[in-house]
């Protein structure tokens, strides 16, 4: 066995080393024969801990991605349409869920134990329900051969920080506010979200097309399926650059869905597509296509930091979908950057009317309520917002700072304490690590 240059199970000589000190350290660390293949994969997190993870963060995640979609016979439909599958992977025995959340920009996810997403964005640009089995079924292929327990294995992200998911870490601290126009614009968070290698993509493909002709759907589906993404590919679109970045795409793997579907599973080709049990249930989506390409348009202003045209964008969105969630943070979000704090409130309390149940508004708002000095409130957004999305250390700092500004200095100080004991760097860090030496917590 070698430790220099490249080692076994793929781990070059630093990582060999990292997982060897993490063994050290008590954890168990070794091989794990994958459920697909029956071959040994280095594998430190067993069956459990992926499940825990997963119910740890995948909630983060789903709420970056603005919480799972009011159109709840929409929802039913994702997660009928997702179970349907279930039964005919390689580990029918995982609690899977599946999830359509509110984002506008295209793609889908899965978490370890299950938990599985495809965002709005992606749903709009599907032709019929084979091709969402086709790609539901590819992110049942990640959970099924476990590859982001394997990625999280190598990478030692078994206690991934949910603190990254936190926007506008700095607007409420003073200086920051330019640095966030980039963050702000995001087409999406993703911070939780695997990325994926080639190799890992190929075997997901193979998999969610075995999974989906066993369950009734012609593969023409998933064929459907890699000719939209190789198209999408090719043309660069803004919204695409999170899906590709953590599933790379290539014309290889859309020749491939032709050659599998043509061959290995021509016996499956007489089987349905579903077009019009698709298309009727994603009618109220459709009906507002229109709009979410708009606000697709004005997160990619706001990338580019042309944030007239993001507002510009985003009320023609507001416009024909009044009480948009999504488009109301996004109108708020651009406010705040703009330093139009009076009305980034109003619309961030919009959006707690709207959705009350969904945890961003009530971050968003908490922010726009420490900008205009509305301290009471803000604790009261945060405190809300902890309730709604425990875990996340950033509540916890936002909280200081709204008793800070009540000046209630020393449970202001237990906050600033407990977040430190959370996070160590970082200009919020910074900030609450000068206060409490300003106090005389700190010596």
């Amino acid at each position: 066995m070698r430790v220099s240059g490249r080692a076994i199970n793929g781990l070059n000589r630093r990582e060999f080393l990292i997982m060897t000190g993490m063994a050290a350290t008590g954890l168990a660390m070794g091989c794990a024969t994958n459920p697909v293949t029956g071959k040994s994969q280095f594998m430190i997190m067993d069956e459990k801990q992926e499940i825990a993870v997963d119910r740890q963060q995948s909630p983060h995640q789903f709420s970056s991605d603005y919480g799972t979609v009011q159109d709840r016979a929409l929802q039913v439909y994702v997660q009928t349409s997702g179970m349907r599958l279930t039964p005919n992977t390689h580990r029918s025995h995982m609690p899977y869920n599946f999830h359509c959340v509110n984002a506008n920009y295209v793609n889908a996810y899965a978490f370890p134990g299950g938990s599985i997403a495809c965002t709005r964005g992606i749903l709009l640009e599907l032709e019929n329900e084979a091709e969402l089995a086709a790609l539901l079924g590819h992110e049942l292929g990640h959970v099924n051969a476990r590859h982001t327990a394997e990625i999280m294995s190598k990478a030692q992200l078994t206690n991934m920080a949910v603190g990254g998911l936190a926007i506008l870490t700095s607007v409420a601290v003073g200086s920051g506010a330019g640095n966030l126009a980039g963050q702000l614009g995001q087409l999406g968070s993703g911070a939780l979200l695997a990325s994926y290698s080639r190799d890992n993509e190929r075997q997901a493909d193979s998999l969610g097309m075995k999974y989906m002709a066993r369950s009734g759907y012609g593969p023409q589906g998933m064929v459907g399926l890699m000719e939209m993404l190789n198209s999408m590919n090719q043309h660069k679109a803004g919204v695409t650059d999170l899906l590709f970045a953590t599933h790379p795409m290539s014309s290889e793997r859309y020749q491939t869905a032709v050659n599998q579907a043509t061959n290995d599973y021509r016996q499956y080709n007489g089987q349905p597509l579903y077009r019009e049990r698709f298309m009727d249930n994603t009618a109220g989506l459709r009906k507002i296509k229109g709009a979410i390409k708009k606000m697709q348009e004005g997160e990619e202003a706001m990338g580019k930091e042309q944030f007239s045209q993001a507002e510009g964008l985003f009320k023609q969105a507001l416009d024909e979908v009044p009480s948009d969630y999504v488009g109301l943070l996004l109108m708020a979000k651009c406010q705040l950057v703009q330093k139009k704090d009076s009305e980034a409130e109003r619309y961030a309390d919009r959006a707690k009317q709207v959705y009350p149940d969904e945890a961003q508004a009530y971050h968003i708002s908490g922010i726009t309520k420490i900008r205009n000095k509305k301290y009471d409130a803000a604790y009261e957004d945060f405190s809300i917002y902890e309730r709604r999305l425990p875990g996340n250390p950033n509540t916890v700092f936002f909280q200081g700072l709204s008793l800070e500004g009540m000046e209630k200095v020393q449970p202001a100080a237990q906050a600033y304490n407990s977040y430190l004991k959370q996070v160590q760097q970082g200009k919020q860090a910074q900030y609450a690590y000068q206060r409490l030496k300003e106090w005389g917590y700190i010596k």
